[in-house]
């Protein structure tokens, strides 16, 4: 299994640690064999020079209280105790910590936690314990933590494993830059519950290692998503046993996508995928060329399906379905933006075929834009069927003044005020629904930088973007860019032309913007250091 650069990073800093300790001395001498019983008075107390605080970590700790005492530090006699037990869903969280941490031994049930220990507690009772192993949450309190040090013990305690892994990553990034956690407690949740990116997979094949190194950057950062948009004019990427037809020649098989969302499962990241339509379909219609849009004049709308016509759906809820199982998350994105017909002037004359089927479904008066939106609901009802319990579009697939309303459970994935027609975010949030931000302006990362579009830098994240920031560089009302209104924000990474940067080089260029994104979702707060002091930082972690 790939480690990735931030795991390494982590591994070399936990090393220097243990290596300081054996060099400053420490007088615990050995632990009994994993799982038995051990006695405090077996172990003496640990010295060490006292841990500088506060914990330096990204994104910042929203909260913490300094006491007087040494700290903690990871011994190679430490051990990982976890009173909920070895079937528990803080049991991978702990043999995973107990590996970062340079192989400690891990004791299960009602142990005695020794000086030098670290204590893993899931505070929510039984309800806790019989939680799903990794279940995808969507509420900030389910991902809040407690870090106490005191004594010479660690204690992390959270509600859920989710919890539990963020006050790992907390611990881990202190080691790296401290060589331990000081002395105190640390009460931290995240502001935002989605946090994430988004990665253009369709123009530019990434190879499977590369995108699990990002899963394991973003869960290092405690970002817990990541959206594929897996099916574009310029390739369709993921095996298909229902529409062989339509799958590029580079794609990654569905064992490759099994791994990736397993590995992302574990790690408290949910993949999010997302098919298209009615635009963007290039792929299929090359494999379906009855199905593309035509203009009265005979022209051919690249990417377009033409959703007049009754196989158009049929297809899609095909991939929907044949997709659902590989993407257990409970999480889709149907896309919905740049449909052809709907930037055209005049439509209903341009695409007369579009006008009249959407009267004759919905009635005198109505127009494409309805038809447009019924599509996406039937789309929406596809994906709930098959499971999804978090459906969202783009912003530019919801229309004004339509008869046919959008299901108004779907989220508004907010990325750009430049289309013809697009409504401000705040018209959204005035509709209560809930807004997802992907600002073009900050965080659109496009290779080749077409249209005026310069990649996005993470000192203008850093210093001039908050989640409430969604259209240009100004933000909707505080009162309607809350946590339960706009829910999170995503860097995406989108290949327009994708021979203008390796995967080498989109990793690197993302690697300050995804850090700054970060801090900002997960603390709104101006942030404490500067971004030259934020920079060194995140380039330690």
């Amino acid at each position: 299994m790939r480690t990735g650069k931030l795991a390494a990073s982590i591994t070399a800093g936990v090393t220097a640690a243990l290596t300081a300790l054996a060099v400053t001395g420490c007088s615990e001498r050995g632990t009994p064999a994993e799982g038995q019983a051990g006695s405090p008075s077996a172990a003496p107390t640990p010295t060490w020079a006292p841990v500088q605080g506060p914990p330096r970590t990204v994104p910042a700790v929203q909260k913490f209280t300094a006491a007087d005492g040494r700290g903690w530090r990871p011994t190679k006699t430490a051990r990982v105790v976890v009173p909920a037990g070895e079937k528990s869903p803080a049991a991978d969280e702990a043999r995973r910590f107990a590996r970062e941490l340079g192989g400690l031994r891990t004791v299960w049930g009602r142990q005695s936690v020794r000086p030098g220990d670290v204590e893993l507690r899931l505070s929510g009772g039984q309800d806790a314990a019989r939680r799903a192993d990794n279940a995808p949450v969507y509420d900030t309190a389910a991902e809040a933590y407690t870090l106490t040090s005191r004594g010479t013990r660690l204690t992390l305690t959270a509600p859920t494993d989710a919890g539990l892994f963020n006050a790992t990553r907390t611990v881990l990034q202190s080691v790296r830059t401290s060589g331990g956690v000081p002395e105190g407690t640390v009460e931290d949740r995240p502001d935002r519950a989605q946090r994430g990116f988004m990665l253009d997979i369709a123009r530019k094949h990434f190879d499977a290692g590369w995108i699990e190194d990002r899963i394991r950057d973003l869960a290092g950062l405690k970002l817990n998503q990541l959206q594929l948009h897996f099916s574009d004019d310029q390739a369709f990427r993921i095996e298909s046993e229902k529409h062989p037809e339509i799958v590029s020649a580079d794609h990654l098989t569905k064992d490759q996508v099994r791994h990736l969302v397993e590995v992302a499962r574990g790690l408290h990241v949910t993949v999010i995928p997302e098919i298209d339509s009615p635009g963007h379909l290039g792929a299929v219609l090359r494999a379906h060329p009855d199905l593309q849009l035509r203009s009265a004049d005979g022209r051919a709308e690249r990417g377009a399906m033409d959703i007049s016509q009754p196989g158009a759906a049929g297809i899609v809820d095909d991939l929907l379905r044949e997709y659902a199982p590989l993407f257990p998350g409970g999480h889709w994105h149907l896309g919905g933006d740049e449909y052809r017909a709907l930037a055209d002037r005049a439509p209903a004359e341009s695409y007369p075929q579009l006008a009249r089927a959407a009267q004759e479904k919905y009635g005198d008066g109505a127009t494409i834009e309805d038809l447009a939106t019924g599509w996406l609901n039937d789309r929406d009802k596809t994906v709930r069927a098959a499971g999804a319990q978090q459906v969202e579009a783009w912003n530019d697939g919801y229309f004004r003044d339509t008869d046919v309303a959008p299901d108004p459970r779907r989220t508004v994935a907010y990325w750009t005020g430049k289309e013809i027609g697009a409504r401000e975010p705040d018209e959204y949030l005035r509709e209560n629904r809930t807004v997802v931000n992907l600002n073009d302006e900050y965080l659109y990362y496009v290779l080749g930088e077409p249209n005026d579009m310069p990649y996005p830098t993470g000192e203008r994240i850093y210093t001039q973007w908050n989640p409430g920031v969604l259209r240009g560089t100004e933000a909707v009302p505080r009162s309607r860019s809350g946590p339960d209104r706009v829910v999170g924000a995503r860097l995406a990474v989108w290949c327009d032309l994708a021979g203008e940067q390796t995967q080498e080089q989109v990793a690197d260029g993302i690697r300050r913007p995804l850090r700054a994104l970060a801090q900002k979702v997960w603390d709104r707060r101006d942030p404490a250091l500067s971004w030259a002091d934020f920079t060194k930082l995140a380039d330690q972690v």
